[in-house]
């Protein structure tokens, strides 16, 4: 039988779930500004919201641990005059976050300890920024952190660069010039090579501190945006844009080569733009719709994206963040963790959840990830150093200890199968006990004769002189009989039709005496047992006795009235016929030969 032969993965029933309304972050003020970015960035501590503000621009963190909904008036990180077009979280510090804006600005912000939105004050103090970066001279749309140096930072900007800064010196270190406006950047995981796609429907792979594109090559068709993301330590590029005809594609690249691996693949055709996320962990690529609320996810494999699941939801996302691996509760085998907003009012949390039942650590679908220890520094980046950051072992998270650093190229040792206990024999049945007949039923005379005999024959005194104890205790309950023994009803013979004339009617015969019943090969049946003393249980048996008597007598009687009517046909026949036929004859001796087999 021709039978779909189905790809074994890890992840393949890896499954979203939903959080209650309750659950999430509510009465939120989300920004409105058509510029296409997420809106929404995470961390494993905290949530970052571009805001729907007046005088000027702002963003909202909100903690992780405060759902629900919030207060109307909460403290909001101001400082930009103009809309938040997209911030990044800093990699390797929890509390530091970047932002860029439409007033040309990109500014550094860190969050306050004990930071909080629930606070007893009327109007609870805004947060300052604590850096600016100036240099650009149009809106600065992307900041994206570099994910091996320290304190790297790129920015993209509507003057048609990308600069690179040392945020703690605040000057740009690299500056790339593109033709276009650039829509979309993601840096390799060594932190030396930044993937960007721009209005001209290019891709271009840089190096960045080269200052020049290693390799371009055109990239998706369709006039709307593009993204692209690097496949973490992969050497691949994973974009998503439009067609032609405004169908969603995928397509994934290899730098040098100037056509996708394997063509572009149409995704739907649906218009709004699709936004991709990479783990690096487990090889998935995630990607999200804006305007539509589903989000599907692929493994790679063998340059291949295998589709694994789509996650559905009748609420459509503008914005979309995921939380570092790092941030994944790995007790519930949690292997990522988004964030997606709806209806601007409020963001929704979404787990995506491998279905195992376990009570251990499972190693197969947690390798280690990157920590918070990055490879080089701002200045060791710089002068031309790098490296890719160490990871930590999940294994030390899932204890509650403090994350154990593994070296970059670490790879966790196959668990050791537990060994197969040993086979124990299965206990061999006792044979079971062959259980007395519910009932005694006679089938002919000869048994009835035996079973009467037997039973005579165990209440029988054997020895009158020598007294023994009575066997009866050890009859704990006599079988009971559940129905009498069937009747036998004779059958008439049928009358032999006679063809010559009419004889005259015959003299009535003589009716034989009854015949006696012939007594038991075994002797006279007792009607009273000897043995007085046995209480019910005699009783019941000698009921069963006269019962057994009964049944036999009747049946007797029965025979002989049937070999009365038998003397009598033969006697009639004899009568009637002197000298009859062959056929005539034959018939009275077969009557002849039954009656002495009854008589007999």
């Amino acid at each position: 039988m021709a039978g779909r032969f189905v790809r074994a993965s890890k992840y393949r029933h890896v499954f979203g779930k939903s959080t209650r309304k309750e659950f999430c972050y509510d009465n939120l003020r989300i920004s409105r500004n058509a510029w296409d970015t997420n809106l929404i960035k995470a961390n494993p501590e905290y949530l970052a919201v571009n805001w729907e503000a007046s005088g000027g621009g702002a963003f909202a963190v909100i903690p992780l641990d405060e759902r629900g909904k919030l207060p109307d008036v909460i403290p909001l990180f101001r400082g930009h005059t103009a809309a938040v077009l997209d911030t990044d979280w800093h990699p390797f510090n929890d509390h530091v976050i970047a932002s860029a804006s439409d007033d040309a600005k990109v500014m550094i912000w860190k969050v306050p300890e004990g930071f909080s939105l629930l606070t007893d004050a009327e109007e609870p103090s805004d947060v300052a920024p604590s850096a600016q970066l100036k240099g650009h001279s149009r809106k600065v749309g992307q900041v994206l952190f570099n994910p091996a140096a320290e304190n790297i930072l790129a920015s993209a900007s509507g003057d048609l660069t990308i600069k690179l800064w040392d945020i703690t010196a605040g000057s740009a270190v690299h500056t790339l010039k593109h033709p276009d406006i650039v829509q979309s950047l993601s840096w390799n995981a060594d932190g030396t090579m930044l993937v960007t796609t721009s209005r001209d429907k290019k891709l271009r792979m840089w190096d960045v501190r080269q200052e020049r594109a290693a390799h371009e090559s055109p990239g998706h068709e369709g006039a709307k945006n593009s993204r692209a993301v690097w496949l973490g330590e992969h050497n691949r590029v994973a974009t998503t844009g439009f067609s032609k005809m405004s169908d969603r594609q995928l397509a994934l690249w290899e730098p040098g080569n100037p056509n996708p691996i394997g063509g572009f693949t149409v995704l739907d055709s649906i218009s709004g733009v699709c936004m991709p996320f990479w783990d690096d962990g487990c090889n998935c690529l995630y990607l999200a719709g804006k305007g539509d609320g589903n989000i599907r996810y692929f493994e790679y494999e063998n340059d291949k994206f295998e589709f694994l699941s789509e996650y559905k939801s009748p609420d459509p996302q503008r914005g979309l963040a995921f939380v570092p691996k790092r941030g994944v509760n790995v007790h519930e085998n949690e292997v990522m963790r988004a964030y997606k907003t709806v209806n601007d009012t409020y963001i929704e949390p979404i787990s995506f959840t491998v279905p195992r039942r376990a009570e251990t650590f499972q190693s197969d679908i947690y390798p280690p990830c990157v920590g918070v220890k990055p490879a080089v520094s701002a200045e060791e980046w710089v002068a031309g150093k790098s490296g890719v950051p160490s990871k930590i072992d999940f294994e030390s998270i899932y204890e509650g200890n403090a994350p154990v650093e593994v070296p970059a190229d670490y790879k966790p040792a196959a668990p050791t199968p537990a060994p197969a206990p040993a086979s124990v024999p299965a206990p061999q049945k006792a044979p079971e006990p062959t259980p007395a007949p519910a009932s005694i039923r006679s089938s002919s005379i000869k048994d009835q004769q035996s079973s009467m005999a037997a039973l005579a024959s165990k209440y029988e005194d054997k020895n009158d002189d020598v007294e023994e104890p009575s066997s009866f205790d050890e009859i704990s309950k006599p079988s009971q009989r559940s129905a009498l023994p069937t009747r036998f009803e004779p059958k008439a013979p049928s009358p032999t039709r006679i063809t010559s004339a009419p004889l005259p009617k015959p003299a009535p015969s003589v009716k034989p005496p009854t015949s006696e019943p012939t007594p038991t090969a075994s002797g006279p049946i007792p009607t009273e047992s000897p043995i007085s003393s046995g209480g019910p249980v005699v009783e019941t048996a000698l009921d069963q006795i006269k019962v057994l008597l009964e049944t036999q007598t009747k049946m007797l009687s029965a025979q002989s009235q049937h070999i009365e009517r038998l003397t009598a046909e033969v006697d009639s026949l004899k009568k009637r016929v002197g000298s009859g036929s062959p056929d005539q004859s034959e018939r009275i001796r077969q009557l002849e030969l039954e009656l002495e087999e009854l008589r007999s």
